[in-house]
């Protein structure tokens, strides 16, 4: 499993709502600072990543995604 947080700028603020709408997205809450809202999401191949992240940046009011993904230590 790979996980990683997508950082997303909306100035739409139900955005984090609208995110928990994609079913690989675990988690998302609104935050302060330059972003707008935090997703958490899980898949199975690392490739998803970018499918998750396209479909992020179609919601409408999306302005950019920064992702994150989580390192094994």
């Amino acid at each position: 499993m790979v996980r990683a947080v997508i950082l997303v700028k909306s100035p739409k603020k139900l955005i984090a709502v609208k995110l928990r709408k994609i079913s690989a997205i675990t988690e998302s809450f609104p935050v302060t600072g330059q972003f707008d809202a935090v997703a958490v999401i899980t898949v199975n191949e690392l490739k998803k990543i970018k499918d998750i992240t396209t479909r992020l940046q179609q919601i409408p009011g999306v302005e950019r995604t920064e992702t994150l993904v989580e390192v094994d230590a």
